[in-house]
């Protein structure tokens, strides 16, 4: 049994809806170079380096997965009408 009923691919994304997650990220931005400029005072001013990079780095696959599931709930298929 198939049909040929053709299909318009949909999505319906608003920056509304990403909207907390940019905010979110760009908390974590902040704190982490808060924390890296508050470190750059002490004797070994790597580590303040090397904490920002790692959170960073860490936090990014959380934010790509955010981004890609949300956008990922926002599309869909749209049986169009046979003329």
């Amino acid at each position: 049994m198939s049909s040929n009923t053709p299909y318009s691919l949909r999505c319906n994304l608003t920056f509304g809806d990403i909207y907390g997650q940019v905010l979110a990220w760009m908390a974590v931005i902040f704190v982490s170079l808060a924390a890296g400029l508050g470190l750059m005072g002490s004797s070994r001013p790597i580590f303040a380096l090397l904490g920002v990079g790692l959170i960073l780095v860490l936090s990014l696959p959380f934010l790509l997965f955010a981004f890609v599931t949300t956008l990922l709930n926002h599309i869909y298929l749209d049986p169009q009408e046979a003329d």
